[in-house]
């Protein structure tokens, strides 16, 4: 079953943070003969989103019409901040959540995840500099900054930018295969950690 992969992008998106695992699961998909994951972005509305340094990038489409997704990513950069205060958008994060098969956080996008009340009762983690905010934001939880990612099962946290490639990279062998992974690491000539 080719899976798709939607990742949620948004003003002051960290660039790696959504680009790596769009990279993974993008070089997975081609090595596996374009059977595995169909990746694309999506945003709040239509229209430029704005990266962190200035980067534009056109969403494949709107949070209203993507298509069912399996895997959702919530990257992390400055613009989660905003994300915190936006009650539709934590809605719209919890009802897919309940549905998908993998979600996953790289960098502060744990925040949004913890706001919406997904992390709860979990081993989480964040880029260092937002780890005392995720405390506050999942009191319930263990904040734990010893690993990269932590994968609770459904849920994956993955600490600043590029540990985001490593919890990607990590999804492909879990859901496909080490060997997989493995190549899809060395062509990115990517050294896993």
């Amino acid at each position: 079953m080719r899976r798709n992969v939607a990742i949620l992008i948004f003003d002051g998106v960290e660039v790696l943070d959504f680009a790596g695992p769009f990279e993974v699961f993008g070089v997975t998909d081609e090595l596996c003969g374009q059977d595995m994951f169909n990746v694309f972005t999506l945003a709040e509305s239509a229209g430029t989103v704005r990266a962190n340094n200035g980067l534009k990038i056109v969403p494949s489409h709107t949070i209203e019409s993507s298509p069912p997704l399996q895997l959702l990513v919530v990257p992390g950069g400055f613009g989660t901040r905003a994300l915190l205060g936006k009650p539709a958008l934590l809605e719209w994060l919890r009802l897919k959540a309940k549905h998908a098969e993998l979600v996953m956080s790289v960098c502060t996008g744990a925040l949004v995840l913890a706001k919406a009340g997904l992390l709860e009762g979990l081993r989480i983690t964040t880029h260092h500099q937002a780890l005392d905010l995720l405390r506050q934001l999942a009191p319930n939880s263990t904040v734990d900054a010893s690993a990269r990612f932590h994968d609770n099962g459904k849920f994956l946290t993955a600490a600043g930018i590029s540990a985001g490639i490593d919890c990607a990279l990590h999804v492909v062998g879990r859901l496909v295969s080490a060997g997989a992974a493995d190549a899809t690491a060395e062509y990115m000539e990517y050294r896993r950690s």
